[in-house]
């Protein structure tokens, strides 16, 4: 019984998510290897053989697989899955966009956003917004899995010694094209992977006031800075920064929620969190359900407050 991770990466280094799913890996018993599927990814797969528990690192080289366009990925996984009884991808945008394609493939049922391995065949995953457990049993030849990284810890990122195999390249598919991309420039933490975390929504009021509050609170603790849905749709917020089933799940250190009135949804995405602080000041908002910390108050004046005692 052998695993394989599917690798994210920038070609020169692992991404966060590719720990978190080797430890799922790991748990479904038997060796790990991981796939690094890119162009001159010689510095990616290095990071890749040192993960600890990886005993073997299969490095695919080709210009094709520069941005891990799904139709070539999906093509490279399924030369080699013969070999494996476990195909497990990290649940980020990039996994769930190559994972149905394999799994069709194969002619298997994808079991999707795993939280927990009970066994090399049994998984559980959150289901109703997170209200419910599912426990699946799989009894498939060949599991095709995706992983909730917030349900693992990282594996260590140094200590371990794998082995690294050449694989022939697939040749690209031609079923797509890389374009382009425009990548916003921050100097903060990445949202799902931050310690630190505050959330701002809709009682904000307006994009100005979500900055001028969240802005200075983030800097003092060197957080992230997330939003919900409805900061994000009234235009508060952008895109990337929703939290919630809809947007990110984030499972942090300390998550402070402002404003925020804890739909579900957003609970759905944040509730993992070790600590939860709430700030709001309708006495009967959700949120302080799952809060461990409510304060219940003005934003605007508890707030700037807490950031001059900081």
């Amino acid at each position: 019984m052998t695993s394989l991770v599917i690798a994210e990466h920038d070609n020169t280094s692992i991404k966060g998510a590719t720990l978190n799913t080797v430890t799922a890996a790991a748990q479904c018993g038997g060796d790990v290897h991981v796939l690094v599927a890119g162009r001159n990814a010689a510095e990616a797969v290095k990071a890749a053989s040192q993960i600890a528990v990886v005993t073997k690192v299969i490095h695919a080289e080709g210009e094709h697989f520069a941005h891990g366009l799904a139709e070539n990925m999906a093509s490279q996984i399924l030369a080699i899955a013969g070999a494996y009884s476990h195909i497990l991808f990290p649940a980020t945008a990039s996994g769930k966009n190559i994972a149905p394609r394999v799994a069709a493939k194969l002619d298997v049922g994808q079991i999707s956003d795993v939280t927990k391995v009970d066994s090399p065949d049994t998984f559980e995953r959150p289901i109703y917004a997170g209200n419910a457990i599912a426990i699946v049993q799989s009894l498939d030849e060949k599991k095709v899995i995706t992983v909730r990284t917030t349900g693992f810890d990282a594996a260590a990122a140094s200590g371990g010694s794998a082995t690294v195999e050449m694989a022939s390249a697939t040749p690209d598919t031609g079923q797509s094209n890389f374009e382009g991309n425009e990548i916003t420039k921050n100097d903060r933490p990445e949202l799902t992977a931050a310690k630190i975390i505050v959330s701002g929504g809709r009682a904000l009021g307006s994009a100005e006031k979500f900055n001028e509050v969240m802005t200075p609170l983030a800097d003092k603790l060197g957080a992230a800075v997330g939003a919900s849905r409805a900061a994000v749709d009234a235009g508060y917020a952008a895109n990337d920064l929703q939290v919630g089933q809809t947007g990110k799940i984030v499972a942090s250190q300390l998550y402070i929620a402002v404003g925020i009135s804890g739909a579900i949804q957003h609970l759905a995405g944040m509730k993992d969190s070790k600590v939860i602080v709430a700030i709001n000041k309708d006495p009967e908002a959700p949120i302080f359900s799952v809060a461990d910390y409510g304060l219940e108050a003005d934003l605007f004046i508890v707030v700037p407050e807490l950031v001059a005692a900081l």
